[in-house]
């Protein structure tokens, strides 16, 4: 399923190269992502082998009604091909080519509460002055770190959190 998914994926992304329209299919699949992750019955109907091609087809269309033609054409070919039950993964696999094809590498921050503007334009500068490439992070929020963040893009991970800086500290009072 997964390769199926990314030969879809660069199809699309080639064709969204050649018309110009690369970043707004991006959004796109972005949007279509987040939106069957985030909905149980939609994924779940798109699953479902009871559900005819024509009512995903119909849902599809009024759920995603401002999509680019491009995108459009995707759903279409999808059922044409009764291969929509792996439309989330399609969009998924998209947008990773799209960040590789842009040199933007994808990455996460944990903070203590959720990034301001001008928080994130700080990580993202550190990201930067770490990997030497664009980076596009996702927010996790988790209260323990106390403060600071976490930062991971690929296998390097800066830790400038509070809760390391204590956990450093009583190590260095348990050693002495």
């Amino acid at each position: 399923m997964a390769r199926a998914a990314i030969r879809y994926a660069k199809a699309v992304l080639s064709l969204a190269n050649d018309q110009n329209s690369a970043e707004p299919v991006n959004e796109d699949m972005k949007l279509i992502a987040n939106t069957i992750a985030e909905n149980e019955d939609l994924s779940a109907m798109l699953q479902s082998p009871v559900i005819s091609a024509s009512i995903k087809k119909s849902a599809l269309h009024a759920i995603f009604k401002d999509i680019n033609t491009l995108t459009g054409n995707l759903i279409e070919t999808l059922i044409t091909n009764k291969r929509i039950d792996i439309f989330a993964d399609v969009a998924s696999k998209f947008n990773e080519l799209y960040d590789v094809s842009k040199g933007i590498e994808s990455g996460t921050v944990t903070t203590a509460v959720p990034l301001t503007a001008d928080l994130k334009a700080k990580v993202l500068a550190k990201a930067k002055a770490l990997t030497g490439k664009d980076v596009a992070v996702e927010n996790i929020v988790d209260e323990d770190i106390l403060g600071g963040f976490i930062l991971r893009v690929g296998d390097l991970q800066y830790n400038a959190s509070i809760a390391n800086q204590l956990n450093k500290i009583k190590r260095e009072f348990t050693l002495n």
